[in-house]
């Protein structure tokens, strides 16, 4: 009954919760409503006054330029009708007498000064002048080609307008020029009587191209100047791709003097506008990426949307929070969980709580605190019975090179050698001097390298035919490796190998670091084993000591072995000289990783 009860309560808890936790919900879900219903429709409105503002500002802009080119084609049409009327170029058709030869030249000298004064004084638009005299069937002109008398050319192109083109076929990469012939038959423009002044004003499609670049350089347009039936007038950094596509929009259209629409051109909406030029019959086109300018406006408009959505989010999370007592505990508790199964056992849980998890925390805390406390002490014994092996391993080696030194003084002294028993005295004072620093079970293999250079000094007192070579990399000389790790194997070298051949006396040490692994190389020239005689002893090598083998060499391979991991070998193999060779081998990284353990 009492379990019935107590059932009962919880089950009328977590309906008020639940029931708190869809409040809370509500509430926020009726505050962010009006909020974005508002923003809506503000931004609508604003899109709407920056669209109408846009087309009429770039209308505008684009009536200016077609009001600045209209200007600059009536300034050079003004001066034609002034020209035309100058002395001097009615003195060139002949209604006066010329004098002479040098008067004639004085006179196509003035004109043509006054032409190329002109085009100079409006550089911004240059403008190409030509005189025709029908009567004298000459023509003078501010080009820098000099102009040839054309009657046919200059009745084809007379008729009182400016063209795109004179007829004639255009050379390959020069593009159309506009054209406009003037002369003084009064109404009838294409009529010649024989005696006429004709007078040409030619600019070129640059001067158009111009304007554009100036144009869109201020703005984000594409403007170009376009005629239907004719190659359009782009600026020199047209977008070819969409220029295309705006000029197969406009093949269909038929275009007012002014005129704007928005359309979509390949994936993006542009505002298309258009003015028409009063006295060439062309029309100002401009495309203007709609993208462009309201994108930062729609990137506001979505960025407010995602903030609200944001907000939303974290006010459905905060009312989460009045699951805190249960979700936070279970939390901490799954972290713990994760952090064991990494292995950080040193991780403990901060109990903050006063109910059922508290005694989980307390248990989960002991739990840790006793497999840190056996890790630690397994993994001691184990780096201790570690740091005993190689020692022992190390103190194997030591009686045994003392043993072959005092022999070799021995024989020394009875062949008496002075000279070769005070040496092998002095190597072997430095010897015991550096194996008796027991405290560090590792050395430099620059000091090993010390080392091998004087037991071979010595091994060549004993045998003239000896001689060596070391060429070991400075960057390894700086390496730790095991004490008497290179000893070992070149007595061996000089035993068995150098020392049972009359003939051979050669001893090689190389040493290299390739491929993040160390190399030491041990060569001799002596008689050398058979592939069999190696394949046996390498495999002697990785096994268990037995009796019919030096411990020498054995005890070195374990203690390489135990001193960089199961990576690291002594191997034997057969040498290039003629002998054997032995090839030390290990990983320097795992090195150091050893010996910062002991």
């Amino acid at each position: 009954m009492m379990l019935g009860k107590g059932l009962s309560q919880m089950k009328t808890k977590i309906s008020s919760r639940f029931s708190l936790y869809r409040k809370i919900n509500f509430l926020i879900l009726m505050l962010f409503i009006p909020i974005i219903a508002m923003f809506t429709y503000s931004n609508g409105v604003a899109f709407e006054v920056i669209d109408r503002e846009l087309k009429a500002s770039n209308i505008k802009q684009l009536s200016f330029l077609s009001s600045q080119i209209d200007s600059r084609i009536n300034q050079t049409m003004d001066f034609v009708l002034t020209f035309f009327k100058d002395p001097n170029v009615r003195k060139f058709n002949g209604l006066n007498l010329w004098d002479d030869r040098y008067d004639r030249m004085q006179t196509r000298y003035a004109v043509r000064e006054k032409m190329a004064l002109q085009s100079g004084v409006a550089s911004v638009w240059p403008v190409k002048f030509t005189v025709y005299s029908q009567l004298n069937r000459e023509a003078i002109t501010n080009g820098e080609t000099m102009a040839q008398y054309d009657e046919g050319y200059v009745k084809r192109n007379l008729n009182g307008k400016w063209k795109y083109g004179d007829g004639n076929e255009q050379k390959q990469g020069k593009e159309p020029a506009f054209h406009w012939f003037y002369t003084d038959s009064i109404g009838r423009q294409a009529a010649l009587k024989g005696s006429n002044l004709i007078i040409q004003a030619t600019f070129e499609h640059g001067n158009i191209q111009n304007m554009l670049d100036t144009y869109k350089a201020g703005g984000q347009g594409n403007p170009m100047f376009y005629r239907k039936g004719d190659k359009p007038i782009l600026n020199r950094t047209a977008d070819e791709r969409l220029t295309q596509e705006l000029v197969r929009y406009l093949e269909d259209k038929q275009l007012r003097d002014t005129s704007q629409q928005v359309v979509t051109l390949g994936s993006e909406r542009y505002l298309i506008s258009a003015v028409k030029s009063l006295y060439v019959d062309w029309y100002l086109v401009d495309a203007v990426p709609l993208g462009e300018i309201l994108g930062p406006m729609s990137f506001s408009r979505n960025l407010f949307y995602v903030t609200m959505v944001l907000l939303f989010v974290v006010g459905i999370s905060s009312s989460v929070l009045l699951y805190r007592n249960v979700q936070r505990p279970i939390r901490k508790l799954i972290r713990g969980l994760q952090s064991v199964q990494r292995g950080d056992f040193s991780v403990r849980i901060d109990s903050n709580v006063n109910n059922e998890f508290a005694f989980l925390f307390y248990r989960f805390n002991d739990m840790s605190r006793q497999i840190q406390h056996l890790i630690e002490n397994v993994l001691y014994e184990k780096l201790r019975a570690r740091e005993a092996t190689l020692k022992q391993l190390q103190a194997q080696i030591n009686p045994h090179f003392l043993y072959n030194c005092i022999g070799y003084m021995i024989n020394m002294a009875q062949l008496k050698d002075e000279e070769a028993v005070v040496s092998m005295g002095h190597n072997l004072s430095a010897y015991y001097r550096y194996i008796t620093r027991m405290e560090r079970p590792a050395a430099s293999l620059r000091e090993e390298v010390q080392l091998i250079i004087n037991y071979l000094d010595i091994q060549k007192l004993r045998n003239g035919r000896i001689h060596y070579h070391i060429d070991i990399p400075e960057e390894m000389l700086g390496l730790e490796v095991p004490r008497l790790m290179l000893q070992p194997i070149v007595e061996n070298a000089v035993i068995h190998g150098v020392g049972k051949s009359y003939s051979s006396g050669e001893i090689r040490i190389e040493g290299e670091m390739l491929d993040g692994l160390v190399r030491l190389r041990v060569d001799d020239d002596g008689p050398g084993m058979t592939s069999e005689q190696l394949e046996t002893l390498n495999r002697k090598m990785q096994g268990p000591m037995q009796e019919d083998m030096g411990y020498g060499l054995w005890n070195t391979n374990q203690r390489i072995i135990h001193q960089f991991g199961e990576q690291s070998s002594l191997r034997f193999e057969a040498s290039e000289l003629g002998g054997v060779q032995a090839e030390i081998m290990w990983v320097p990284g795992e090195a150091e990783g050893t010996e910062s353990i002991l």
